[in-house]
C-alpha cells in the first residue's frame, strides 16, 4: 500500500467526476466542476485508504490530501511544506502513539526528502533526459536520506534497494495497480492474466535481489544518527553549493560505530524479555553465548525472529561461539531455527538427541577471556534412560569470574535440585540465580534456595501467563534476595566485573505506559 497509489486513484476518480460534471449545465450551476472533482477525489482517497487498512503511510496521504483539498476548495495554496506539516499534526492529534512505529518516521522522512530535492531550482532543464535524471535523483535522495533511520531502527540496509525500487515502483504504480483497478470496472479476464504475469515476473526479480547481501551493523548511537541526518541534508543541497562532500564525513560515525563490549575478565549477561520462556545472551570480551532461544509464539512467529536475532544484530553480535538449548520445551527451544539461519554458530550444546551438536552434561568446563563456564546438570547417566518430563534434562550453567558468579537453571524441578545438592553443592553458591522453571511450585525447594544463597533472583516470566507463574509461595522463599521479574522489569542486564551490578530495561528507559 503506497501513498502514491492513493493519490493516483484519487486523481483518476476526481478527473473522471470533473469530466462528467462538465457535461451537465445544472450541476455546473450548482457547484463548479473543479470543486466537485476535489470532493470526489478526497472521498475516493479516504475510502481506498480504509480498504487498505489505514496504516501510517495511508493516513499521511489522506491527511495531506485533506489539507490540499481544503486549501484548493477555499481558493488558497498552502504549499508542499505546510501541507506536510499539517498532515503530521493531524496524524499526531489522532494517534499520538504513531511515533513509536518505524513506518511513521520513514514515511514522513521519505516525503520530506522528495519535497526537498523536488523543489524547483534555477537552470532546471526539460525533456525525457531531464525526467530520467530527476527520477534518478529522487531514488538517490530517498535511499540516502532514509539510511540513518534504517540503521538506527533495523541495523541493516539493503544494498540493492535502489535497483529494486527503480523497477518495482514504476511497474506497480503505472502498470500493475492501474490494470487491477481497470479490471474492477471492466472484468475482462485477459487483463487480469496479463497483470498477474507482470506481478509474477516482478516478484521473481525481487526474490533474486533478496539473496544479495545486506549491510548489517550494530545499532548506532542516537547522537551519531542525528549527525548523519545533518550530513544527508548537506549532501542533498542543490548542485553548486560549496563543499557538499562534507556531508559524507558526517555519515561516517553512523556507518562505523563499534559495538560496545565488556573488558577481559568481565561478562555481560542479558536475560531478555521474551514472554513466557527463556533466552539469555552472554558476552565476554571476545566471545558470545546464547542460553535458550525463547518461545514459539505461533506457526509464523517465534522469539528467535522477533526478539533474539534483532537483539543480536543491534548488539553487534555476528556469530555465536556457543548455543545452549537446555531442553525440548517450546518455550525454551522455539526460536532455534531462526537463530540458526541468522548467525553462524561454532558450537551447540543441548539435551536434545535429535539436535546436531554436543550433549550438555555435568563436568563440562571452558573459559573465555577470564570468565569460567561450568555445566552442572544433567549428568551423563541421565541420558541412559528416558525422563518422564523434559524439564529434568535441563542444562544448568554456572558463569563466574574472580569476584562473583551467576547460576542459570532453566526448568529444573525439585528432584533435579536435590540431585545437584547431592552431587555439586559447593558449586551452587552464587550471587545471582535465574529462578528455576519460571517460579513454578515444582521447583525452588527451600534447601536449594538456601544452598544457592543468591543476593539477586531473576524470574523470567510472561505477563499474566496461563501457568500463573511465579507462584506466591515460591516468591516468598526468595524474601532474602532482591527479586527481578521480566514481566514487570523488562529485560535484566547483569554486569559481572570487579563488582556485580544489575539493571532493568524499564527502569533505565522508563515510559509513562509501563505498568498501565
Amino acid at each position: 500500500m503506497s501513498g502514491l497509489h492513493v493519490t493516483m486513484v484519487a486523481a483518476l476518480f476526481g478527473g473522471l467526476v470533473g469530466w462528467l460534471w462538465r457535461r451537465s449545465e445544472r450541476l455546473m450551476l450548482f457547484l463548479p466542476a473543479q470543486k466537485a472533482a476535489i470532493a470526489a477525489g478526497w472521498f475516493t482517497a479516504f475510502g481506498y485508504a480504509l480498504l487498505a487498512g489505514f496504516a501510517v503511510p495511508a493516513q499521511r496521504t489522506v491527511y495531506m490530501l485533506s489539507v490540499v483539498a481544503l486549501a484548493l476548495y477555499s481558493g488558497r495554496n498552502l504549499g508542499a511544506s505546510r501541507s506536510l506539516l499539517l498532515a503530521l499534526l493531524a496524524v499526531l492529534l489522532l494517534d499520538p502513539w504513531a511515533v513509536l512505529a518505524p513506518g511513521f518516521w520513514l514515511s514522513f522522512a521519505a516525503v520530506g526528502l522528495l519535497f526537498f530535492v523536488g523543489t524547483a531550482r534555477l537552470g532546471a532543464s526539460r525533456g525525457w533526459r531531464a525526467a530520467l535524471a530527476n527520477w534518478g535523483a529522487t531514488q538517490w535522495a530517498v535511499t540516502l536520506g532514509t539510511l540513518p533511520l534504517l540503521l538506527l531502527m533495523f541495523q541493516q540496509f539493503s544494498l540493492v534497494s535502489p535497483l529494486a525500487n527503480a523497477f518495482a515502483i514504476p511497474l506497480i504504480s503505472f502498470m500493475i495497480t492501474p490494470l487491477a483497478l481497470l479490471f474492477t470496472v471492466l472484468p475482462w479476464p485477459p487483463l487480469l492474466y496479463f497483470d498477474h504475469w507482470l506481478l509474477s515476473g516482478l516478484m521473481g526479480f525481487l526474490e533474486w535481489l533478496a539473496i544479495w547481501p545486506v549491510w548489517e551493523q550494530p545499532a548506532p548511537p542516537l547522537a551519531a544518527t542525528l549527525v548523519a541526518v545533518l550530513g544527508v541534508i548537506w549532501l542533498l543541497l542543490p548542485r553548486g553549493f560549496p563543499a557538499r562532500w562534507l556531508g559524507l564525513c558526517l555519515l561516517l560515525p553512523v556507518l562505523f560505530s563499534p559495538a560496545e563490549r565488556p573488558l577481559v575478565g568481565e561478562a555481560w549477561v542479558d536475560v531478555l524479555d521474551v514472554g513466557q520462556g527463556l533466552a539469555v545472551v552472554v558476552r565476554t570480551a571476545g566471545h558470545n553465548l546464547l542460553y535458550d532461544t525463547g518461545p514459539l509464539y505461533s506457526a509464523e512467529s517465534d522469539a528467535g525472529q522477533r526478539i533474539i536475532v534483532p537483539y543480536l544484530r543491534a548488539s553487534g553480535i555476528g556469530r555465536l561461539d556457543s548455543l545452549i538449548v537446555t531442553h525440548r520445551d517450546k518455550d525454551h527451544s522455539g526460536g532455534i531455527v531462526a537463530v540458526q539461519e541468522a548467525v553462524p554458530i561454532a558450537r551447540t550444546l543441548s539435551s536434545l538427541p535429535e539436535l546436531p551438536g554436543e550433549r550438555c552434561q555435568a563436568g563440562q568446563v571452558w573459559e573465555w577471556d577470564g570468565i569460567r563456564f561450568t555445566i552442572l546438570h544433567p549428568d551423563a547417566a541421565a541420558y541412559g534412560h528416558q525422563a518422564a518430563r523434559t524439564n529434568h534434562m535441563s542444562c544448568v550453567l554456572r558463569i563466574e569470574n574472580a569476584f562473583a558468579s551467576i547460576l542459570l537453571t532453566s526448568d529444573i524441578e525439585a528432584r533435579d535440585e536435590q540431585a545437584l545438592l547431592d552431587r555439586a553443592a559447593p558449586l551452587l553458591r552464587s550471587d545471582v540465580l535465574l529462578v528455576p522453571h519460571h517460579g513454578s511450585a515444582t521447583s525452588s525447594t527451600p534447601d536449594f534456595v538456601a544452598a544457592v544463597g543468591a543476593r539477586e533472583a531473576i524470574i523470567p516470566v510472561g505477563y499474566r501467563n496461563r501457568f500463573q507463574h511465579p507462584r506466591p509461595e515460591v516468591v516468598e522463599r526468595y524474601s532474602g534476595s532482591r527479586v527481578w521479574r521480566t514481566d514487570r522489569d523488562g529485560a535484566v542486564r547483569i554486569r559481572l566485573a570487579s563488582g556485580l551490578t544489575l539493571s532493568a530495561y524499564r527502569a533505565e528507559y522508563h515510559r509513562y505506559w509501563h505498568g498501565q
